[in-house]
């Protein structure tokens, strides 16, 4: 019982709304690895080709205009966006420690 406090007016103590410490880097890990197997599996479409005829002297050039697949795109931005919550997660944990 504090000083200003009677019996029935005691306030609840306050659940935290952080996040549970182990849900963000699980987060990150699983990007991570989603984004990979996205990236490997994505790789089967054939890009990255041109084709030259010479005898009507026009050239074919791919629709996408990149080497790799877009499947294999967006598994490596996920990749990329989960190592990036990893990182930012570890800075967040070790500023903490030092404070």
């Amino acid at each position: 019982m504090g000083d200003n406090n009677t019996l029935g007016e005691q306030e609840p103590p306050q659940a935290s709304r952080r996040l549970p410490v182990a849900v963000v880097p699980l987060l990150g890990l699983i990007a991570v690895i989603v984004g990979l197997i996205v990236a490997w599996k994505g790789k089967d479409e054939p890009t990255g080709w041109f084709a030259y005829a010479p005898l009507s002297n026009t050239v074919f050039p791919p629709s996408g205009g990149s080497f790799i697949s877009q499947g294999t795109q967006l598994g490596l931005l996920l990749a990329v966006l989960g190592l990036l919550v990893l990182a930012f997660w570890a800075g967040l944990t070790i500023g903490r420690r030092r404070t």
